[in-house]
């Protein structure tokens, strides 16, 4: 396809933009329009690479769309979940899951199966909380995936050893045992799409070939658009084209961290393997406990510290020091914020989703979503950034806030290498693109996805407002 985007803001400069082949033909101040091209009038609004987001949970995202909600602002206590997950029961055929995803214990407080039971004792029930790492199951569903419950400590048991329904980090044990209809990854990646993200990180631990697969399906049958770099894929796994691995991802279960030596030695392993590590982090317990364990085995190029929820002063400098880059979440500022301010050590709060302070101790630092635990959308997070705006309107560490220009350069950087520049539209590099309705001052002074108009990936529209 050969395209020609006139008149639209690059580096701060009018210029025209001729696409052809799948990447950028020309840039100059004036291009005249071939016989065989169409012609986009961009009118000064900004043309950008395409979105990068760093941390997406692709199935996740695409289960979700078939899911109830069951947290915040949607449902804010046990009388609007029990219509919610009855709601969703009635629209079901017999026999079928009910899924629900987003909880909050600010809903009903600490949901087991005695609880869900009370509200919905007829079918299986499966209600993921909003942190991604629990699922809480009912009577029903816990007989359904009987033979899938192990001895560890990740199926969380009463007194009398019979499980509670709480299940720690389960999804793929889950995703074996239910028989459920494949997610529809084709409305995810239009979803992507829309917010002008052409390349997405999928941060999913140990992807099974089942998960394996339905990604790969969805990128060669032009369902997901993007460019997908994958964190949970087995080293020297064949992946196919539009699909690439990146750092391995150690997943830290902070109900059940592991010894020094162990994750040490599993760093080490994985460098061998000569492939980088992205350790999902989430607690001061958790860093500190990453930070030893690399001081150990050794720093590679290219090791991520996925979320870094809590980066307390003192352990600002061993980080920087270790030259990890940091995939932080700044939207869980602006939908969670009220909740963590309630509840959340006080010790802690204050250093909550760091952005600015690790920047200033030379922390490469990146944003993203975490979608579907985080808001997809990237504008949302670059405002976030910025304002560090609860949904109340408090503000929840002034001091981390950054300029949204640096927040929207991290979406900018490209997948393999977060920690680097931002990539620039030149002659010769690849036509994903993202063009805006308006400059990109304009843009960022009131960040939305509405501004996004026109989105290339490889030089095709992905999408077009």
């Amino acid at each position: 396809m050969r395209l020609l985007i006139a008149r639209a803001e690059v580096d701060g400069r009018l210029v025209d933009v001729r696409v052809c082949g799948g990447r950028i033909d020309d840039i100059d101040e004036r291009l005249r329009p071939l016989p065989d091209e169409e012609v986009v009038d961009a009118h000064g609004g900004a043309l950008l690479p395409g979105l990068h987001d760093h941390h997406v949970h692709l199935l996740a995202m695409a289960a979700a769309e078939r899911s109830v909600v069951c947290g915040p602002p949607a449902v804010g206590d046990a009388a609007g979940l029990r219509t919610a997950l009855r709601g969703a029961a009635r629209n079901l055929a017999p026999g079928s899951w009910v899924r629900g995803t987003g909880y909050s214990e600010s809903v009903a407080g600490l949901l087991d199966r005695a609880a869900v039971d009370e509200m919905v004792p007829d079918r299986p029930v499966r209600i993921q909380h909003r942190g991604g790492a629990l699922w809480i199951l009912n009577s029903k569903g816990l007989a359904a995936v009987a033979d899938a419950l192990d001895e560890t400590l990740d199926v969380e048991r009463d007194a009398a050893g019979h499980p509670t329904g709480r299940l720690w980090r389960y999804d793929a044990r889950l995703r074996a045992a239910i028989s459920a209809q494949p997610p529809d990854l084709a409305a995810t990646g239009a979803r992507l799409a829309s917010y002008g993200i052409t390349g997405v990180t999928d941060a999913t631990p140990d992807l099974d070939e089942t998960g394996q697969e339905l990604l790969a399906a969805a990128v060669r049958e032009g369902q997901l658009p993007q460019a997908v770099q994958v964190l949970g894929s087995m080293t020297g796994a064949s992946l196919p084209p539009g699909m690439s691995g990146g750092p391995y991802k150690i997943l830290l279960r902070d109900h059940d961290l592991p010894g020094l030596e162990q994750l040490a030695d599993r760093i080490g392993r994985t460098h061998r393997g000569g492939r980088p590590v992205a350790v999902h982090c989430v607690t001061r317990e958790s860093l500190v406990l990453t930070l030893a364990a690399l001081e150990v085995a050794g720093c590679r190029d290219g090791d991520r510290l996925e979320h870094a929820a809590v980066v307390p002063p003192e352990l600002c400098e061993p980080l920087a020091a270790s030259g990890l880059t940091v995939v932080t979440q700044p939207s869980f500022i602006a939908t969670r914020g009220d909740a963590y301010l309630a509840s959340v050590d006080p010790w802690d709060v204050e250093h909550l989703y760091p952005y600015a302070t690790l920047l200033a101790h030379g922390v490469p630092t990146v944003p993203s979503s975490d979608a579907p635990f985080g808001d997809p959308d990237p504008w949302r997070t670059v405002a976030a950034a910025s304002s560090r705006r609860t949904p109340t309107g408090a503000v929840l560490g002034a001091h981390e806030r950054v300029d949204a220009r640096i927040a929207l350069f991290g979406f900018l950087t490209p997948l393999r290498s977060p920690d680097a520049p931002p990539r620039r539209l030149v002659p010769g590099s690849p036509a994903d693109l993202c063009l805006l309705g308006e400059p990109l001052r304009a843009s960022l002074a009131d960040p939305s996805a509405e501004r996004v108009t026109l989105v290339l990936r490889k030089g095709e529209p992905v999408h077009r407002r």
